[in-house]
């Protein structure tokens, strides 16, 4: 009862995010070529570069044009479920608006988390998901319905791991009532996510695939289609969905402690 309950406050968001961008047509079509132009840029970074070499790191160009779709499918869901509200939740907490989710009759993350959608992201997902689609065909794959769903469900680790890093540096404005710099940072980092695991060396291959979550989001699916399924490198993005997902609720929810409302 208590998920459904959940599920109805969810879909009345999502109505509300809808009934929102249909008022400002304008912003939702431009802000949705803006980030089909980034899109295309980096579509045509790939063209280039395979102009001049046949393979990088022994990947093939549509091998890469498979791993660049992957990436930006998990950053377009970012983008249109979670990243308005996480990015708002740090101006809340610095003016005291994050009192109104505090007197929400719910789960105060879910709250944060869930109360808008941005449509224009959610777009560009089936645009990524056609470029995914391209590379498939080109690469003559023909994928099960268990390949399929094994990548949907990695493809949701990888959104899940974002969540938690996200959820972190927010979380963080708790403490220090500031996080200038956020969305730079965490876009500079997810660009880690359009190169292939092997291009990575010595300490980048120790901080960029080990410790911070840039490589394993987008290289596990991608081999997933490419080679099949891994029991190994399934577990290792199961491990790292946990660990971010857990990281995020608990800095969070220590952050939460710490909080002093606009009335105090």
């Amino acid at each position: 009862m208590k998920l459904l309950a959940y599920l109805r406050i969810w879909l009345a968001c999502a109505r509300y995010s809808v009934v929102r961008t249909m008022m400002f047509r304008f912003d939702f079509i431009m802000w949705s070529l803006v980030e089909f132009f980034w899109m295309g840029v980096n579509l045509l970074l790939v063209a280039v570069i395979y102009d001049h070499t046949h393979d990088i790191a022994g990947w093939t160009k549509y091998e890469m044009l498979l791993l660049v779709g992957t990436s930006m499918l998990i950053q377009r869901f970012i983008m249109g479920f979670f990243w308005s509200n996480l990015f708002e939740m740090g101006r809340n907490i610095r003016s005291g608006h994050f009192d109104f989710f505090l007197a929400q009759p719910g789960n105060p993350l879910f709250m944060v988390s869930t109360r808008k959608l941005d449509l224009d992201g959610i777009a560009n997902a089936f645009v990524a998901g056609g470029v995914i689609a391209y590379a498939v065909h080109r690469l003559g794959l023909s994928p099960s319905f268990t390949d399929l769903a094994l990548y949907a469900l990695m493809i949701t680790c990888g959104v899940l791991i974002n969540y938690g890093a996200l959820l972190v540096i927010i979380s963080l404005t708790f403490w220090f009532g500031a996080s200038q710099g956020i969305e730079g940072s965490y876009f500079t980092l997810m660009e880690f996510s359009r190169l292939p695991r092997e291009t990575f060396r010595g300490a980048t291959n120790v901080i960029f695939v080990w410790i911070l979550p840039a490589v394993v989001v987008s290289n596990v699916p991608a081999r997933t289609l490419l080679h099949g399924f891994d029991p190994v490198n399934a577990l290792w993005l199961v491990g790292v969905t946990v660990l971010w997902l857990g990281l995020g609720i608990f800095t969070f929810n220590r952050g939460l402690r710490r909080y002093a409302s606009a009335s105090s």
